[in-house]
């Protein structure tokens, strides 16, 4: 599959589905520019010596306990480690490509005060297929996904396991084989990359495209089970659903009727039939499966509006 070019902020739910099928993700050119700026940000607020959480602070209870600048790398790697403590089998494939492409579309969007180089790298491991090790189990959800991603950022910084070329590494061994280094961690990095709703967000939008290919076979499975049943597509009339007015059940009705269209089945039977009406659970299936429909739509509006969010804390500006 080839690459896809992202726009950070303005990915439509079609890139997502696309990068789930296993395509590669480029940064639109420019993108970098506001991650420079917010790196700037959190550069003039240590030379300012003001104490900002996240940054040069502990964190949650600590967040009043101010830490020195010869201690922040070590607090932002600890709090990586601190927290990869998953459980579970590892997530699938598919599911971990989407929560790095959405962790990337976050940071690249200026707002979390990472270095142009730990986007880079991120972005790197996604375009030459390295799919870090992450336990299925251990998010804590709104608060964000602390676990998974903590062992996304592990393994950026060479701790942990990635999948490569078919192989199970160690995280440094499989940077080394692919060509990239491991970061060292800067203010803020480390929560940046733990802080966000990508994993949670990631799997919901795996379940929406697996319930999408599922829709499409019930459709073409209704319309195989009406012929079976040598049923009529007078219930798929446009002028029944046009009154009803529910888009998806307008449309579903017509997908069934494009089905259906020009089979002999239908026509041997269309005159002398005793039946008055086929059962329900066929004739009723533009009112069932439209519902559906509306409701995927629907589940997709919301999630292609959260894959372009930042769920970041605190924020840069």
């Amino acid at each position: 599959m080839t690459d896809i070019t992202i726009t950070p902020g303005n990915v439509p739910l079609g890139d997502w589905r696309a990068i789930w099928r296993g395509a590669g993700v480029s940064l639109a050119p420019g993108a970098m520019d506001k991650v420079r700026e917010s790196a700037a940000a959190v550069a003039r607020i240590l030379a300012r010596g003001e104490p900002v959480y996240g940054i040069n602070t502990g964190f949650g209870k600590l967040a009043s306990v101010r830490i020195a600048d010869d201690e922040l790398a070590t607090l932002q790697r600890n709090i990586v480690l601190s927290h990869a403590a998953g459980t579970g089998d590892p997530s699938p494939a598919p599911v971990i490509r989407l929560m790095m492409a959405l962790k990337l579309v976050s940071l690249a969007q200026g707002a979390s005060g990472v270095r142009p180089a730990t986007v880079t790298l991120l972005e790197a491991m996604l375009r030459l297929d390295l799919t870090p090790v992450i336990p299925c189990q251990g998010s804590v959800g709104a608060s964000g996904d602390l676990a998974p991603l903590a062992h996304l950022a592990a393994t950026m910084i060479g701790v942990g396991e990635i999948v490569f070329e078919g192989e199970r590494l160690a995280a440094g061994e499989a940077l080394s084989r692919a060509g990239l280094v491991a970061l060292e961690l800067g203010p803020k990095e480390g929560l940046a990359l733990l802080n966000g709703t990508q994993f949670s967000t990631a799997n919901a939008l795996a379940g929406l495209f697996e319930a999408e290919l599922l829709f499409r076979s019930a459709i073409v499975t209704g319309a195989l089970s009406t012929e079976a049943a040598r049923g009529s597509d007078t219930p798929f009339d446009p002028r029944i659903h046009t009154l009803r007015r529910h888009r998806g059940q307008i449309e579903v009705a017509a997908a069934l009727r494009a089905l259906m269209s020009g089979s002999r089945i239908r026509a041997s039977h269309a005159e002398n039939d005793s039946r008055v009406q086929d059962p329900y659970c066929l004739r009723c299936q533009p009112q069932v499966m439209g519902a559906a429909l509306d409701l995927l739509r629907q589940a997709g509006t919301t999630l292609e509006i959260e894959a372009n969010g930042v769920s970041d804390n605190p924020l840069i500006f």
